[in-house]
């Protein structure tokens, strides 16, 4: 069994497009981070690089998954969406 340090929804995250990657701050300074490869394989755990706390991420996979091979940024919902 895995503990977590809090759940988060996916829309507290922060998207960052140049790394395709979600980030949200960790308490011991740095950010926890998931990219958008590890959601649309169904991850849901954001791990933080420095320390050992993990949250799980909220989402709806539905958003992440890629039907017609095509997979698109939406920034304003900060989420993947197909199209």
């Amino acid at each position: 069994m895995t503990s977590f340090y809090d759940e988060l929804e996916i829309e507290d995250f922060e998207f960052d497009e140049e790394t395709q990657t979600y980030h949200y701050p960790c308490p011991c300074g740095d950010r926890f981070q998931i990219t958008v490869a590890e959601l649309i394989d169904g991850e849901e755990i954001a791990r933080c690089p420095s320390c050992s706390l993990m949250v799980r991420v909220i989402y709806d996979p539905d958003d992440f998954q890629d039907d017609d091979g095509e997979t698109t940024i939406d920034l304003t919902k900060q989420r993947v969406i197909t199209v």
